[in-house]
C-alpha cells in the first residue's frame, strides 16, 4: 500500500494544558476513526493544525510536543491565536460554511479575510510538499483547504492527489456570489479525483466549474488544461463495529432498560451541535405544534435534545442559541405540569455510552437539518438498534437522505408537515417499524467509514492509471522542443488567433489585441530567419485593422484571403455561388433570437454564430439542435458545418486553413515549420503539415497535434522563449 499523506484542518488529536503541562490525546471524531486505518496501514503522516495557538506556547513545549507528533506520525502546521480567529471563525465559518449550507442571510456585508486563507492553505501545502516521497497519495480534506490541491499540484506537478468534501457544494447561482469563486475553483481542480457525499453535491461541482471556468465535461471527467479531474460519489458512513460493540455492553443496556421503564410515554430524541444549519428551531415549532394538535399527547411524550456548544465567539452562533433556548422556554411554559416536562434540552456533551443508551431507548430519532453534508447521527442511530426497532425521521436536505430511504422523510421548513410526520413516526405499527429499520440496518451496517475511506482511494489510483501523461512529463517535452526551434535555420510560425493568441472574449469584436501581444509579435518578426502568419477564422477587415500595420502574413477566414507580410491582400480561392449564404443567415438569426446572449457574425464568405455569453446548458443544447438542422438543411450543398470553441460556423466546401501551408513555406525548404492552434478549424492546419514537423494544441479536447499546453498564457510563455 503507498503511504498516505492525509491533510485536514485539525489533527486526529486533542492538545491540552493540564497541571503537569502539555498532554496529547487522540481524538475520536468521524474523520479520525474512519482514517485511522489508512494512517496505520500505509505507515503515512497525517498534515494539520494541533488545535493549540502556536504563540502559546514556549520553545521547551514545543520541542516536547515535536517528539510526541513525531511517535504519532502527524506533522503540525502551527496557528497563532489569531490567525484562527480570521482564518478560522471569521473566514471558514463566518463567510464558507453559511454559504455552502445556503443560509445567504448569514453571511457578512462585506467578505473579507481570503487573503489569509490563501495564506494559510499555502503553509499547509508547503508542510505537504516538504514532507512528500515518490509515490506518495495525497488526499486533502474539507472546506478549509480548497486551494491546497492546486498549490501543492504547483510544486509537485506528478503527485497522486485527492480531495473530499465533507459539507455541501452549492448550486452554481450560491457558489458564484463569492468574489473568488475562481480561485476556489482552480483550487479544487488541482486535485485528480474530487469525492462528494452526493451525486447533486458532485453536479453542481461540474456546472459551476462549466459557469465559473468554462471547464467542459465528458462522461468521466472535467477536462483542465492537459489534466483529467475526476468526481466521485463516496456516501461517508461510520464506525460500525464500533458502535456494534459499545451497544452490546451490558452495562448500556441495563441504561437502556431504565430509560425505557417509563410505560406507554414516548422518547423522541434529538442530537445535534448548536449549530444553525441542524434545523432545530424548525424542530422545535414541529413539535409544539403537534402537542397543540394532539392533546391525548400530554404527559406521555418527551423530546430529549442535545445540543453541544459549536463556534460560541461567532455572532450569528450566540443568537442562534438564544434563539434556541427561548423557543424551548415557551415550550415549557405552554404546556409543562409539575410532574411533566415536555422537553428536556440538554446543553453538553454526553458520555459516549449515555448516547448509546439513548439511541437505543428512543421510540423516534428527529435529525431535522435544513442542510447537511451527510450527518452521521441518523447512521449511528440505526447501528445502534440491535433490536431493529424505532423510527428515524429524516430531513430530505441531509445527505443521508439519499443514502437512507426506508426513514420517514420530512421538508424541515415545513413545520405543519414535519409535525404530521413526526405523530405518524409515534403511532406507526410495529411491523412498519421493523421492516423499515431492517432496510436501514442493511444499508448502515454494510457501509462502514472504513469502506468509504478504502473505495476512495481504490478509486483515486485507478483513475491516475488511466490519466495521460503528467504536468511534469510535458513539461520537459516543451523544453525539448523550445530547444528544437531554436536550432532550426528558419522557423515558419502558423497561429491560430482566438483561443491561441488572445484569449476568447464575450464577443467578437472584444477580442482585440493588448499591447504585450502586439509587442511579441513585432518581436518575433525581429528574430533573424523567423516568418510570422496569423491563421485566423475572422474576417479580413477585422485581421488587417489589427495586425496590419505589423510585417506578419495574414491569413483570414480560414485561409480564403491571404496578404503577405508587406504584400497586398487577394482571394486565394475561386468559390462557386454564394446562393446558401442569405438562408443560413436567416436560420442562424433565428437561432440569435431565441437564445439570449447569442449573436450572428458575418463574414465576407463564412457566417457563424456564437453563444459565447449564452447560459451555458441552454447554449449548448441550441448549438446541437442547430448542427444538426444546418446539417440536414444544406446537405446537397457546397458548404461545411463547423464547430468551434463556444461557435457554430458555415464555410464553402475545400476552405481550410491547410492550405495555407504551401505558400506560407514557400521560398523556404529549409524551415520547421510550428503550427498552434485550439479548435477543430486548426486540425485542418496540423493534417496538413509535412512529417517532421511541429503542432501544438491549446486547451483540452482531443487533438493529432504533437504538443499540449494549457492556455493562452502558455502559448506567449512558450513563444517568449523563442527569443
Amino acid at each position: 500500500m503507498s503511504r498516505v499523506l492525509i491533510v485536514s484542518n485539525r489533527l486526529p488529536i486533542a492538545v491540552t494544558r493540564g497541571p503537569q503541562g502539555l498532554d496529547v490525546g487522540r481524538s475520536t471524531g468521524g474523520l479520525a476513526t474512519g482514517l485511522a486505518g489508512v494512517h496505520e496501514a500505509s505507515k503515512g503522516l497525517w498534515v494539520g493544525w494541533p488545535g493549540i495557538p502556536d504563540d502559546t506556547l514556549d520553545d521547551a513545549e514545543r520541542r516536547q510536543l515535536q517528539a510526541q507528533f513525531e511517535d504519532l506520525r502527524v506533522v503540525p502546521v502551527p496557528l497563532t491565536q489569531s490567525e484562527v480567529n480570521c482564518y478560522y471563525e471569521d473566514f471558514c465559518n463566518g463567510i464558507l460554511w453559511p454559504l455552502f449550507h445556503y443560509l445567504m442571510g448569514k453571511l457578512p456585508l462585506e467578505f473579507e479575510g481570503f487573503e489569509l486563507y490563501e495564506k494559510i492553505n499555502r503553509r499547509f501545502a508547503d508542510a505537504v510538499v516538504a514532507c512528500h516521497q515518490p509515490g506518495d497519495v495525497i488526499w486533502v480534506h474539507d472546506y478549509q483547504l480548497m486551494l491546497v490541491p492546486q498549490m501543492i499540484r504547483e510544486q509537485l506537478p506528478d503527485a497522486t492527489i485527492g480531495y473530499f468534501l465533507h459539507i455541501p457544494f452549492p448550486s452554481s447561482e450560491v457558489f458564484r456570489t463569492l468574489p473568488f469563486r475562481e480561485r476556489l475553483m482552480e483550487g479544487l481542480l488541482g486535485a485528480d479525483l474530487v469525492g462528494f457525499h452526493t451525486a447533486a453535491y458532485a453536479r453542481h461541482f461540474t456546472s459551476t466549474a462549466l459557469r465559473v471556468l468554462g471547464v467542459t465535461a465528458d462522461v468521466s471527467a472535467l477536462r483542465w488544461g492537459h489534466r483529467q479531474v475526476h468526481t466521485g460519489v463516496f456516501p461517508m458512513g461510520i464506525d460500525v463495529a464500533g458502535y456494534l460493540e459499545v451497544s452490546a455492553k451490558p452495562e448500556v443496556n441495563q441504561r437502556v432498560a431504565t430509560l425505557k421503564d417509563r410505560g406507554d410515554n414516548k422518547l423522541i430524541f434529538g442530537l445535534d451541535r448548536l449549530d444553525y444549519t441542524k434545523g432545530i428551531p424548525r424542530r422545535l415549532l414541529a413539535y409544539e405544534r403537534m402537542l397543540k394538535k394532539h392533546p391525548e399527547l400530554h404527559g406521555k411524550v418527551q423530546l430529549v435534545q442535545c445540543g453541544t456548544v459549536s463556534r460560541s465567539n461567532v455572532e450569528a452562533y450566540q443568537d442562534f442559541r438564544s434563539q434556541v433556548e427561548a423557543l424551548v422556554g415557551r415550550i415549557q411554559g405552554t404546556f409543562a405540569t409539575p410532574d411533566w416536562v415536555p422537553v428536556n434540552f440538554i446543553l453538553r456533551g454526553l458520555p459516549f455510552e449515555e448516547l448509546i443508551a439513548l439511541y437505543k431507548a428512543a421510540d423516534v430519532m428527529l435529525v431535522t437539518p435544513i442542510r447537511d453534508g451527510m450527518n452521521l447521527v441518523a447512521k449511528e442511530f440505526v447501528a445502534t438498534r440491535d433490536d431493529e426497532d424505532g423510527v428515524l425521521v429524516l430531513s430530505e436536505f441531509a445527505g443521508a437522505a439519499s443514502d437512507l430511504p426506508e426513514a420517514m422523510s420530512i421538508n424541515p421548513y415545513d413545520v405543519e408537515g414535519t409535525a404530521d410526520t413526526l405523530y405518524r413516526a409515534l403511532m406507526l405499527p410495529p411491523d412498519e417499524r421493523h421492516t423499515r429499520m431492517k432496510g436501514l440496518r442493511k444499508r448502515v451496517l454494510g457501509a462502514s467509514v472504513q469502506d468509504w475511506a478504502a473505495r476512495f482511494l481504490d478509486v483515486l489510483a485507478q483513475q491516475v492509471r488511466q490519466s495521460p501523461s503528467t504536468e511534469a512529463s510535458r513539461s520537459g517535452e516543451l523544453t525539448e522542443l523550445v530547444g528544437r526551434i531554436r536550432e532550426a535555420p528558419e522557423l515558419v510560425l502558423l497561429l491560430d488567433y482566438d483561443g491561441t493568441l488572445v484569449p476568447f472574449a464575450p464577443t467578437p469584436e472584444l477580442a482585440r489585441p493588448d499591447s504585450d501581444l502586439l509587442a511579441l509579435l513585432q518581436r518575433l518578426c525581429d528574430r533573424p530567419r523567423t516568418f510570422v502568419n496569423v491563421v485566423s477564422g475572422r474576417d479580413r477587415t477585422t485581421l488587417s485593422r489589427w495586425l496590419g500595420t505589423l510585417p506578419v502574413s495574414l491569413h483570414a477566414e480560414h485561409g480564403i484571403w491571404s496578404r503577405p507580410a508587406g504584400g497586398v491582400g487577394q482571394e486565394t480561392q475561386v468559390l462557386g455561388a454564394m446562393d446558401w449564404r442569405e438562408p443560413a443567415l436567416e436560420i442562424l438569426r433565428d437561432y440569435a433570437a431565441h437564445t439570449p446572449g447569442s449573436l450572428v457574425e458575418e463574414k465576407v464568405v463564412g457566417v457563424a454564430w456564437h453563444y459565447r455569453m449564452a447560459e451555458p446548458d441552454y447554449g449548448a443544447r441550441q448549438a446541437n439542435e442547430l448542427r444538426l438542422h444546418l446539417l440536414e438543411h444544406f446537405a446537397n450543398v457546397p458548404v461545411e458545418v463547423l464547430s468551434g470553441e463556444k461557435v457554430v460556423e458555415l464555410r464553402p466546401h475545400g476552405v481550410n486553413k491547410g492550405r495555407v501551408v504551401s505558400p506560407a513555406v514557400m521560398g523556404h525548404p529549409e524551415a520547421l515549420m510550428v503550427a498552434i492552434g485550439d479548435d477543430l478549424t486548426d486540425e485542418d492546419l496540423f493534417a496538413a503539415l509535412p512529417a517532421g514537423h511541429v503542432s501544438v494544441h491549446v486547451g483540452p479536447g482531443p487533438s493529432r497535434a504533437e504538443y499540449r499546453v494549457d492556455r493562452v498564457n502558455d502559448v506567449r510563455a512558450l513563444l517568449g522563449r523563442l527569443l
